[in-house]
């Protein structure tokens, strides 16, 4: 390195367990990173899988599959910064004669944004596997494009029209339900109203906590430094490790009561590691290929970069 301390880009989102990675209290040991602040994260994504603007980029897991498929040149550790329950992502028009979801099905469902997009896989996984929901049924109805452009959807998947919008057409009851809308309306209900439970009870029954996060690095910077794996996947199991050490100690403002609701059922709220992820991460390879964002399956341990 001639004395001089490599810099890597890097677009993080700050929470509580990167805040010691972005104020510097933690530091790796084989470079400093260089953080551009993207407020939305969501634009890094597609700066990254378009034209690999950064070294290090948080990622959404199913723009990472979808990546993955299409040969783009990063690959993630096994680090997941962001983790949610997507039972309460979905809302429904009350006058559109939905009863129970199965009664989507030859209704159109509108997503935010693209297809692949991880809360809407999370949302039709839960719809197809705790509902007997046939996808293949429902027309789903997209606002956005997908971050990787050549990917093509389902034919049962189409576009919105140009000066509409989801929240337009929920509220008039043209479209039966969406994915991921923050809108607030008399006539839009939560599809699950006791969302958060139902999440936590398919935690308890079936182990699942969705992953929505992981953290990729480009392939020539991996290669430049063999010990980059370790080295990142190192600095944010530590970060993690003083946030969870302050969450514990109720030191944390404004906590994150699923973090502390989770901790209390299985323990480490942000498991990062292959081994302690693998049923979360064969569910989401699961219902990529169910969904048709991959067109085959991946084995887990080629979606990761090794020394982690």
């Amino acid at each position: 390195m001639n004395g001089m301390t490599i810099r890597l880009k890097t677009a993080l989102a700050t929470r509580g367990h990167t805040e010691a990675l972005k104020d510097g209290t933690v530091k790796p040991r084989t470079f400093d990173f260089d953080f551009e602040e993207v407020p939305v994260i969501i634009k890094a994504f597609r700066r990254m899988v378009r034209s690999q603007e950064f070294d290090i980029c948080e990622l959404a897991m199913t723009t990472y599959l979808c990546s993955r498929q299409y040969g783009k040149p990063f690959t993630a550790i096994p680090v997941f910064p962001m983790r949610a329950f997507h039972h309460g992502a979905i809302v429904y028009n009350i006058h559109a004669g939905i009863r129970t979801p199965k009664d989507l099905e030859g209704k159109t469902v509108g997503v935010n944004r693209g297809y692949t997009v991880t809360t809407g896989l999370w949302v039709r996984s839960i719809l197809q596997h705790e509902h007997g929901v046939d996808l293949s049924k429902v027309t789903w109805l997209l606002s956005g494009d997908e971050h990787v452009a050549e990917y093509r959807p389902p034919p049962n998947v189409t576009t919105i029209d140009a000066g509409k919008t989801l929240e337009g057409l929920l509220e008039s009851g043209e479209i039966a339900a969406a994915i991921g809308l923050q809108l607030n309306s008399p006539v839009v209900k939560p599809l699950f109203p006791n969302a958060k439970e139902a999440g936590f009870d398919a935690l308890r029954r079936r182990g699942i906590y969705p992953i929505n996060h992981t953290v990729v690095i480009r392939n020539d910077a991996l290669e430049a430094n063999p010990a980059l794996v370790s080295d990142v996947f190192d600095v944010f199991v530590e970060a993690k490790r003083l946030y969870l050490e302050r969450l514990r100690a109720g030191r944390v403002a404004d906590a994150d009561s699923t973090h502390l609701r989770v901790m209390e059922a299985v323990g480490d709220p942000l498991p990062y590691g292959i081994e302690e992820n693998r049923r979360n991460l064969e569910a989401i390879v699961q219902y990529s290929v169910e969904q048709g964002i991959l067109s085959r399956p991946f084995r887990i341990e080629e979606l990761f970069a090794s020394g982690g």
